[in-house]
């Protein structure tokens, strides 16, 4: 039995509950075992749905949110927009997050959700697309290696919850 077609379009504020779902259960899915077990224990979809509302109302049209849905329910989350730092990739688009429910993982919701963010970032000009991925975090790495991105040998240490982990900056050429 194959799965129902996934959906990618513009996130509303009808969407934030279920997006906060994606995001809460995916991070407590992909960071199991790299941040502490509390933490991630302790994350509330009804306090992210707020952080949710807030981001949509706050992001400004540079930042785009973008929802997968499938036999009409969300199942997965893309952001991106400009560079939020200024070393040397002034002007480049940077792809902020990407997270599927975890029983979604492996069903192509994530990939519609990258390529249409990679599209999307083209056509709104960006050179390249970067993002940030912990360096424990293999799964996460395999997905953005087969969709083009490669690291570009930029590190940084991220503190969450009292436990310090490393970044890796990947990057993938945006053509028109």
């Amino acid at each position: 039995m194959t799965a129902a077609p996934v959906r990618v379009r513009r996130m509303t504020e009808d969407d934030c509950a279920a997006v906060a779902e994606v995001r809460v259960r995916g991070w407590q899915t992909a960071y199991q075992g790299l941040l502490p077990r509390w933490y991630l224990r302790a994350m509330s979809v009804e306090a992210d749905t707020e952080v949710r509302r807030r981001h949509l109302a706050e992001a400004g049209a540079r930042v785009v949110d973008l929802v997968a849905e499938r036999a009409g329910s969300v199942v997965g989350w893309a952001c991106h927009g400009p560079y939020r730092a200024d070393e040397g990739a002034a002007g480049d688009g940077e792809l902020y997050a990407v997270y599927v429910r975890p029983d979604q993982v492996g069903t192509g919701a994530g990939r519609a959700l990258l390529a249409e963010s990679v599209a999307r970032a083209t056509a709104a000009g960006y050179p390249a697309l970067r993002l940030w991925v912990l360096t424990g975090n293999t799964r996460a790495r395999c997905f953005y290696e087969a969709a083009g991105f490669a690291p570009d040998g930029a590190e940084e240490p991220w503190q969450v919850a009292g436990t310090t982990l490393m970044e890796l900056r990947y990057a993938r050429s945006l053509r028109p």
